[in-house]
Order: structure tokens, then C-alpha cells, then sequence
């Protein structure tokens, strides 16, 4: 370079290219590999025209040629095509030059395969595209139209019509498009339209207008159900708050009581009353959580849990929804019902319960839950913190009768297709019903021996006897057999010194319960017998070491006990029995054996004792009593301290003819139940030993 001002100018020579004649051969051969590989360079490259192939092949100075290729490929860099003009080596050239054409080919091979397939995908689009548009028009002509277009137009103008909430509504539309993107003949095509119609169909601002007059439902619950006075008062309390702040959420009401006692009619009694739609769901025997969540949307069939399914059966947003049996639910590996309730039965929580087939939150705050139980222990104290619990312990005789009187007689004279004309009862008659064949706390039983009476008296008539037939206490015995239960047994059992009778509670309503003690020849030891439970076993124990320790204020021999066996037994012994509240009947019965003093046939007595000689409070006192009437007890002894279970649960008619005793101290017990000894034969084989013939000493 001599100068580059004001133009360029420089001292040049002619390179002479390196052609040796050894490698004449092998540039032969490169010279053949470059033109082939140039000619599919050119075929493949849309930038190259053909006419470069004609060009190159009438070249054939080697040099030449490769100058001539190098410069056509415009896709090579500048500085690679340069560094092949510069080499001066022919063979190398060549050489260099095969390197770059392989190297080309390689490239445009493979965009040339991604352009097939890219173009076989848009071509197979496009004949789909033809495809449907040629089948549209097919069926315009035909008059048929686009089905699965329609079905899907008319699912997105109900999920517009059904009146979600916004998160509810994009979810719908979401799954909605998915749908109208998926073949009809796919597995998943049924699962997703099933969900969708789900989502139309359930009532998410659907409401029950409900009527709120305080005394129409006193009336209705009045007519429906005789008693029940407390929980009547419950349920017009929350009417009354609820006239006054409608936004209130709805409390969760647990009726809890024997079977028969009218749980679940009481709940219908209240939708009715309230005009609101009635939905019951029983959960005896459920085992599986999902019969409350619902089932993951993962296979064909899933669907919603029981509350969902309800809602939808009421069509209503605010029902009243009765969860029956909720003590009797299970549980195993697949999942806890009573915990899945947990969210369902908490006002707290429950307006956004999510369901696991909708995913997507339900406002359950409106529903007024009720439910019904047995008995309370089974169920989970989480789950029983959430309910407001409500006794309904039972009828009494007077009460079975008005019910028997106003609903039951009417009823099943109605079933059994006669009218009144043809058959009446007298209350003299329905009263023995109840007095002799029925010891219920709830009216089931009574109701069949109703249905009984009726049966006889239809097939009657069937056969040809118009005649009327009154029912009267005589026809009663003739058509039912002799009574089933009889007041003498209570007197014939406690006769004898060591039989004294208690009160019990069930899960079925309150019972009496006997209790036997005798002795006999032994060493020392206490037998226990009539399948007892721990609890009521260590009753027992305290009862006796109670009286060995009080022998002397009961003319008892202290020594009676190192010659003696007792022996306790508590009949009905196929039956489990277990509670705290027998422990002081136990110990009358221990104290009628010792001393030989009868325990009055007119007294039952309850409560749970100590060592040190005081009675406890128990539970069920409402119950019990009941018992007592229905077996013609006419004295009650309770605790003291129970006081205030008598002057709340029992009304004026349950405390009619019956005296109430309430103790503080077995002696107190002993002092009311225990009457004059009465002589009977000396124990065989028990000698002279002082206080085993049970006489005062």
C-alpha cells in the first residue's frame, strides 16, 4: 500500500497458483465431489439459479472453478470466501472448498426437511378447515345444522342465565371453551359436560322466600307435636332474631333424644312452618368422605358429596337441610365423615365450603342445619362444639296418650282404609295400650299396637262384619293378648332383702334396673355378674367397702365379710351395662342383704356414690324419671345437686303424683328405702357365724 489519499494506490503482482503434477489425481477426484455437491447446493437453495450448474460444469481449470463457486454461494461469509481466494494451493483450495459445499448441504437438508413438516401440518389443518366448512354447508343444505355448536351455544347462555358469582362464572366459561375444543367422541367429552351441567343446575342465587309469623309456627309445631316445649322455645327464638336481622347466620341445631321421640318430624314441622324447601340426608353408616365432599372429577361417574346433591334436589339456596343419625357416623382408610363436616356445620367457615367435584366455593351460610342423634358420646367433640344441642328426652304417659289421641289413631285408621265410623278408641283403651304394652320413651311401638288393633278390626270388615267396633280396655286384652309389662313385678322382685332398684339411662330413654345382692359360705371375695363395665365393677367395690366401714351404725357384724361371699348381679345379663350413676342403688342392695331389710317396691333411686359416703350428681335426670312413671314408681330419689335438673326439665305434669327425694348421703338413701327386717330361713352351711342370717345384732 503506497497511499490511501485522495485515492488508493499500491504496488501489485500476479500470484502464481501451486499445481504439482502428483496431485493431478487426487484433483480430479475433488474436482468431481465439488461439482456434485454444488449441483444439490443449487437445487436445494431457492436463492441459486439453476443456470449456475451449466456454468460451473463448462469450467475446468480446477483454480478457476473454485474461485467461480466460492463466489456464487452468497450465504458464505465475505472473510471464508476471501481465505479460499487466497490460498494458493490448489489441492488445499479444492479441498477447502468440498468442506464449505458439505457443510451447505448439511444445512439446507435440514431446513428443507423442517419445511416439509411444517407444511404437512398446515396442510393437514387446512384440510380439516375444508373439511368441517364443507360439512357445515353440507348440513345447512340439509337443514340439520351444527349440534355440538348449538348444545354449546345454548350450556353458555344458562351459565349467563344461572347467576354466579364472578369466580364461579370465568371457571364455568373456562371449562365451557375447553369443551367446544374437544371432540364429542373423547372419554373426557362426558366428565366435562357433566361437570358443566352441574354448575348450571345448582342454586347459587336461588332462593326460598320464607315467611316468618311467630304464631302460625307456634301453631304448626303445636299441631304437629304434643311436648317438646324447649325445644319449640328454641326454635321461635331464632325466628325471632332472624325477623329482626335477616343477615344472621343460621345456628346448627342438634336434636338429640331416643328414637320415636319425633326428631326428624320436628325439623319438617320447621320447614314447613317457614315455607322454606325440606332436604334430609342419613348419615347411619357412612364411612367414606367423599359421600360429603364429593369425589375428585378423575374418572367417569364422580360426583358431588350429599350436601351438593341436596341443594340441587331443594332447588333452593336457603333449605332447611337435616343431617340425620350424626352419631352413627364411621370411619376407615377411606377418610373421616365427621371431620369433612367440620367445614359444613361452621357458620364461621361454611359460606365458602368447596365441594371436591366443583372446586369452586359454595355459599352454604344460608342453609338452616339441623341435627339428630341418639346419643352424643360417638360424636366428635369438634364436631360437637358447632351444634346447639337440644334434649328431647321423651314422653310421658299422659303425653303418649294425646299424642296417640290427636295424630297416631287418625293416621293408622287411614291406612288401614276404615274411616271413624267404622272403628273409635276410647281413652280408657289407648291408656292400657300404653300402661301394659309399650315402655318406650318415643311412640313407635305404640303406634304399631295401634296399627295392630286396626289390622283386626279391617280384616273384620273384610270378611263381612259391618259392624262397628269399639275399642275398650277389654278389647284390648282379647285382640293384643295379655299385657306385656305389669306394675306387680316391681313390688314381687323387691319383696326379699337384697334387691333394690335403680334407674338407668339408655340410648333408647331412661330404664329401671335391678339389682341383686345375696351372700353366702366363702372367704371374702365379691362376685360380680350381668356383663357390668368397669365403671359400674368399681361401683360396686366402693359400695361394699363403704358398708364394711359403717357395719357398726348398722347392727352388722364387722367379721361378717372373712366367712361370707357376695355376690352382686344385675339381671338381663346378655346386656351390656356400664355408667357412673349405679352406685347407689348397688350399695341399698349390699345394705338390704346385710341387715335383711327389704328395700321398698315404690322407690327407685340413682346416683353415683363415694368411699366416704356422699352421692354424686349424674346425668339423664329428665330420662329416668320417665322410666319411673312408666313402671308405676311413685318415689324418686335423686341428688342434691341435681336440684337444678328437677326444677328445669321436669314440668308440673311429669312431678304430678310422684314425691322427689333429693339426698346428699347413703345414709340419707338407706334411711328412706330400707324398711323393717323381715325373717326368712337361715343360709345353709353358714353355721352361727354373727350377722349371715341378716338379723339386726
Amino acid at each position: 500500500m503506497l497511499a490511501t489519499k485522495p485515492y488508493i494506490r499500491a504496488r501489485v503482482r500476479a500470484s502464481a497458483e501451486v499445481l504439482r503434477e502428483s496431485d493431478r489425481l487426487a484433483i480430479d477426484a475433488l474436482q468431481r465431489n465439488v461439482k456434485g455437491n454444488f449441483q444439490q447446493v443449487v437445487s436445494l437453495s431457492p436463492l441459486l439459479s439453476d443456470d449456475l450448474q451449466a456454468l460451473a460444469g463448462n469450467i475446468t481449470d480446477p483454480g478457476k472453478l473454485a474461485d467461480f463457486i466460492a463466489s456464487s454461494l452468497t450465504t458464505i461469509q465475505t472473510s471464508v470466501r476471501q481465505e479460499v481466494l487466497g490460498t494458493l494451493d490448489v489441492r488445499e483450495r479444492m479441498e477447502q472448498l468440498n468442506r464449505m459445499l458439505i457443510k451447505e448441504l448439511e444445512v439446507l437438508e435440514l431446513g428443507s426437511k423442517i419445511q416439509s413438516e411444517v407444511q404437512s401440518e398446515v396442510g393437514k389443518s387446512q384440510r380439516e378447515y375444508l373439511l368441517r366448512e364443507q360439512m357445515k354447508a353440507i348440513q345447512k343444505e340439509l337443514g340439520e345444522g351444527d349440534e355440538q355448536a348449538k348444545e354449546i351455544e345454548e350450556l353458555r347462555e344458562k351459565i349467563e342465565a344461572a347467576g354466579m358469582p364472578e369466580a364461579v362464572r370465568k371457571e364455568a366459561l373456562r371449562e365451557l371453551d375447553r369443551l367446544s375444543r374437544m371432540p364429542v367422541a373423547a372419554a373426557e367429552y362426558t366428565v366435562s359436560r357433566t361437570y358443566i351441567d352441574w354448575l348450571v343446575v345448582l342454586p347459587w342465587n336461588v332462593r326460598t322466600d320464607e315467611v316468618i309469623d311467630l304464631p302460625r309456627t307456634r301453631g304448626v309445631l303445636d299441631d304437629d307435636h304434643s311436648g317438646l316445649d324447649k325445644a319449640k322455645d328454641r326454635i321461635l327464638e331464632y325466628l325471632a332474631v332472624r325477623k329482626l336481622n335477616p343477615a344472621m347466620k343460621g345456628p346448627i341445631l342438634c336434636f338429640v333424644g331416643p328414637p320415636g321421640v319425633g326428631k326428624t318430624s320436628l325439623a319438617k314441622s320447621i320447614a314447613r312452618s317457614l315455607d322454606r324447601k325440606f332436604v334430609r340426608v342419613s348419615l347411619g353408616g357412612m364411612r367414606d368422605e367423599a359421600e360429603i365432599r364429593g369425589h375428585r372429577r378423575t374418572y367417569i361417574g364422580a360426583l358431588p358429596g350429599q350436601v351438593i346433591q341436596g341443594l340441587r334436589r331443594a332447588e333452593s339456596k336457603n333449605p332447611v337441610f337435616i343431617l340425620d343419625e350424626i352419631d352413627k357416623l364411621g370411619a376407615d382408610f377411606r377418610g373421616d365423615p365427621s371431620s369433612a363436616l367440620l367445614e359444613v356445620l361452621d357458620p364461621e367457615q361454611n359460606n365458602t365450603f368447596r365441594d371436591h367435584y366443583l372446586d369452586v366455593p359454595f355459599d352454604l351460610s344460608e342453609v338452616l342445619f339441623i341435627t339428630t342423634a341418639n346419643v352424643l358420646d360417638p360424636i366428635a367433640p369438634p364436631l360437637r362444639d358447632r351444634m346447639e344441642v337440644l334434649e328431647l328426652p321423651g314422653y310421658t304417659e299422659d303425653e303418649k296418650l294425646q299424642i296417640a289421641r290427636e295424630h297416631l289413631v287418625g293416621r293408622q285408621v287411614e291406612n288401614h282404609g276404615l274411616t271413624g265410623e267404622q272403628i273409635a278408641f276410647s281413652d280408657e283403651a289407648l291408656r292400657a295400650v300404653v300402661h301394659g304394652y309399650t315402655r318406650e320413651a318415643g311412640v313407635r311401638n305404640l303406634e304399631r299396637e295401634i296399627g295392630a288393633l286396626c289390622r283386626k278390626v279391617a280384616r273384620r270388615h273384610a270378611e263381612g262384619n259391618d259392624e262397628p267396633v269399639e275399642i275398650t280396655p277389654d278389647t284390648v286384652g282379647g285382640m293384643l293378648g295379655a299385657p306385656r309389662f305389669e306394675d306387680e313385678e316391681v313390688a314381687e322382685r323387691t319383696r326379699n332383702p337384697g334387691v333394690a332398684l335403680g334407674l338407668a339411662w339408655t340410648p333408647a330413654g331412661g330404664d329401671v334396673l335391678f339389682v341383686e345382692a345375696t351372700r353366702m359360705p366363702g372367704k371374702g371375695t365379691l362376685t360380680l355378674t350381668g356383663h357390668l363395665g368397669d365403671v359400674m365393677k368399681e361401683s360396686a367395690r366402693a359400695a361394699l367397702s363403704w358398708f364394711r366401714g359403717q357395719t357398726a351404725a348398722y347392727g352388722v357384724d364387722a367379721a361378717f365379710y372373712q366367712d361370707a361371699e357376695m355376690h352382686l348381679h344385675v339381671p338381663s345379663g346378655a346386656i351390656p351395662k356400664d355408667g357412673p350413676s349405679a352406685g347407689v342403688t348397688m350399695a341399698a342392695a349390699l345394705a338390704s342383704e346385710l341387715t335383711g331389710r327389704p328395700v321398698r317396691g315404690d322407690v327407685a333411686m340413682t346416683g353415683e356414690i363415694t368411699l366416704s359416703g356422699r352421692v354424686l350428681p349424674v346425668g339423664g335426670i329428665k330420662e329416668k324419671v320417665l322410666a319411673a312413671r312408666r313402671h308405676g314408681v311413685t318415689e324418686v330419689l335423686l341428688p342434691k345437686r341435681n336440684e337444678k335438673n328437677v326444677n328445669e326439665d321436669l314440668s308440673d305434669d311429669l312431678r304430678r303424683d310422684m314425691t322427689i327425694h333429693l339426698v346428699s348421703t347413703i345414709d340419707e338413701v338407706l334411711e328412706r328405702v330400707l324398711q323393717p327386717p323381715a325373717a326368712r330361713p337361715a343360709v345353709a352351711g353358714a353355721g352361727d357365724a354373727p350377722g349371715v342370717h341378716g338379723t339386726v345384732q
